[in-house]
Order: C-alpha cells, then sequence, then structure tokens
C-alpha cells in the first residue's frame, strides 16, 4: 500500500471536526459528471425515520470500474455523514483523470474500488523494464504489471489490486427498487488486455436502501480456456470524530498471514493465532486502534448466521459502520490502518496474498478456478448504527 502513498497527504480532503456533536457533514463538490470518460451514477433516496441512521446516497464511476466514490448516511439530528473517506467529486476527477498513473493505482487510493481477478499483491520475475512481472497458474505464465514498490532499499516490484481500474461499463442501468434505487453494469474484460487466461465478464451491482448498500460482482469465464478469479474491493471508511486512536475494530477471525514487514507487505506462508497479540480483534465491541499499525491479512473467519462481519466503531462520534461479507468464497480480510491517516480500509477477499506464491506449500490460497461457462459471486453489504 505504499506507491505514490504521499498523494494521501496532499488530497484536499474535507475532513471532518466537530462542531456542535459528534458528527458534522463532509461537504463535496457536485459540479463533476463524469470520471473515466463516462457518465457519474448517483442514487438517492431520502430519509424517513427520526430515530435510526439510513443510507441515502451512492455515488460511483462507471469510467472507472464502477468504482464507488461516496457513500452518504443520515443520523437523525446530525445530517448526512460520508460513510467513505474520500475527496470531493471535483478532486476525485483530478486524481483519477489528471493525476492517475497508467494502471490506475490511485483508483484504490479513494472511495472503495473493486479488485478483480486479484486483490492484494502478486510477486514474480521482474522484467528487464521493471514495467511487468511473470508468475505462474497451474504451468501456464502470466504477465502481470508491476504497478506497485515499497519505499525501503531494496523493495520488490510487484502486481497489486486487479486490472479493472481503469476499465469502462457497459449496459448501464438504473432502476428503482422498494425503498431505494439500484445500478447494474457490465465489464466485458475479455483477456485483460492480455494479461489473464480466457475472457472474462464482470457484472457488478450496488444497491440502495435505508438499511444497506449492498456491493454484488460476478465473474464469468465466457471464454473457452481455464482461468483463475478472485474478487474484492477497497473501501476507505470515514472516521467522523477524527481521533483515530480510540477507534474500535472488531474483526471475527483466528489467525493472521505473516508478513515481511509493513513496507512490502508480502506474505510467508505461515498463519499463525492471533491469541494473546494486538492482532486478536475478536472481542464483542471491538478493540481500538491506538497507534498501532496495520495492513494485514486475517483468516479463518467465524461466520456467524452466514456473514462474516466486520465492525468499525467510532465512539467519540457515537458512530459505527459494519462492512458484512455474505459469500462462503470470501477467505480472507484486509485491514489497512496507518496510525497517521483518519480511515481505515477494511477489504474483504477471497484470496491470500502472493496466491500462486511457493511459500504456501500448496495450500488453497482462495483463487477460484472457473472452468469455460462458469461463474463466481461475490457479495458483501454495508451498514450503519450507532453503538
Amino acid at each position: 500500500m505504499k506507491l505514490l502513498l504521499h498523494a494521501l497527504a496532499l488530497l484536499p480532503f474535507a475532513l471532518p471536526i466537530l462542531m456542535g456533536g459528534p458528527i458534522i457533514v463532509m461537504s463535496q463538490a457536485q459540479a463533476v459528471d463524469e470520471i473515466g470518460g463516462q457518465k457519474i451514477v448517483t442514487l438517492s433516496r431520502k430519509a424517513t425515520s427520526t430515530t435510526k441512521p439510513e443510507f441515502t446516497s451512492v455515488t460511483l464511476a462507471p469510467g472507472r470500474g464502477m468504482e464507488v466514490l461516496q457513500i452518504t448516511a443520515n443520523f437523525p439530528g446530525k445530517g448526512n455523514v460520508d460513510v467513505l473517506a474520500s475527496p470531493d467529486l471535483a478532486a476525485a476527477k483530478k486524481m483519477l483523470d489528471v493525476d492517475d498513473t497508467a494502471n490506475g493505482d490511485l483508483g484504490y487510493r479513494l472511495g472503495s474500488a473493486f479488485l478483480v481477478p486479484y486483490p492484494n499483491r502478486i510477486r514474480g520475475k521482474l522484467s528487464a523494464d521493471g514495467k511487468t512481472l511473470t508468475t505462474e497458474w497451474e504451468g501456464h505464465s502470466l504477465t502481470l504489471p508491476a504497478n506497485n514498490i515499497g519505499t525501503k532499499p531494496g523493495a520488490e516490484r510487484h502486481a497489486m489490486h486487479g486490472l479493472i481500474l481503469k476499465a469502462k461499463t457497459d449496459d448501464i442501468s438504473v432502476k428503482e427498487i422498494p425503498g431505494g434505487q439500484e445500478v447494474s453494469g457490465v465489464i466485458h474484460a475479455g483477456d485483460f488486455k492480455g494479461h489473464w487466461f480466457s475472457k472474462t465478464n464482470i457484472f457488478i451491482t450496488i444497491r440502495l436502501t435505508a438499511e444497506g448498500v449492498d456491493a454484488m460482482v460476478e465473474a464469468r469465464n465466457v471464454g473457452s480456456e481455464n482461468e483463475p478469479i478472485s474478487i474484492g474491493w477497497h473501501p476507505y471508511l470515514n472516521l467522523p470524530s477524527g481521533n483515530r486512536s480510540q477507534v474500535k475494530v472488531h474483526i471475527p477471525a483466528s489467525k493472521l498471514a505473516e508478513v515481511d514487514g509493513y513496507d512490502n507487505v508480502f506474505p510467508t506462508g505461515k498463519l499463525s493465532p492471533v491469541d494473546g497479540t494486538r492482532y486478536d480483534l475478536r472481542a464483542a465491541g471491538g478493540v481500538p486502534l491506538g497507534d498501532n499499525m496495520f495492513d494485514d491479512n486475517w483468516s479463518h473467519i467465524d461466520w456467524v448466521n452466514h456473514a462474516a462481519t466486520v465492525q468499525v466503531i467510532d465512539p467519540a462520534a457515537h458512530y459505527g459502520v459494519e462492512l458484512i461479507g455474505l459469500s462462503p468464497e470470501i477467505k480472507t480480510i484486509q485491514m489497512y490502518a496507518p496510525p497517521t491517516k483518519q480511515f481505515v480500509a477494511i477489504e474483504h477477499q477471497d484470496n491470500f496474498a502472493n496466491p500462486f506464491g511457493k511459500e504456501w506449500g500448496g495450500m488453497d490460497t482462495g483463487m477460484v478456478t472457473l472452468k469455460p461457462g462458469q461463474s463466481t459471486k461475490w457479495h458483501v453489504r454495508v451498514h450503519v448504527f450507532v453503538p
């Protein structure tokens, strides 16, 4: 998570402050109507409850792989609150249309980008020009963009966060549903510009209701070869109080993937119990972040009522958000939470990092093998509450 990290510090985020109560609305420019060469889509609904929070809008960019740019929720007595830590639309457009890399890497620096066909990191043999790397899956070579690198001497360039960060979306449809709205579209990814096997269509649906924002992705193999696929996303969650140290996180998982440090963040292949460590975030009501750094991957998730539910609670703001994984293919949860930033990124993903790596010793690393005609689905629901 280090490439262009300095960009975060420079972003004109309208960070929340205390003003007559613990939650204050973040302002957002609305003059921008397209990003990535396609019209922005905004789903909206009016809040009706005077006693509980309700979602009121979702703004997304079909021209950038259906990335979710903003989510708002109304808290009675407080007004609309930004659920995602993301700049206003004018700043987002500048980031994504002007300042971005050829690969679209600033897409996973704001809002919530969808990550297909692989979330997280992949290592491999670097090309002579340093622009691509080669890895293997079932005896076949894959050449991927080497789009990320740490900051320390000796850091290894690697691939990260998939191949649809700049993808265009076709067949965009917005419709009314009971209590809200829904948008859907398809990314005809093909072979991901020569980087992947077979051919893939990616169907993405975002649903807005009072109780939740549902993000649903289906990847379908429409080619003639088998292919590996994993799905995830990258939501930066806003901390309305602006006081990160007292924010509590609950992750219902019992093992952590050991990494080589927080620069490369490469897995060693060892899964360690979280018991007795600062990575044990299973306590009801969550565990305070304090000044701890996290860029880690949890597994062996405790599913309750067929859901893998992570909570981020901001006690000072009387605010809580849940990310509820609803697809059994989800195997791991990544959390990125640097102590100097006022956000927490929670990533439900199908795979472990570097899923083709030999360090895993042949373990199932969560990549789903799709035969021609087969599909895999991913579904996460966002819910807000007063703790």
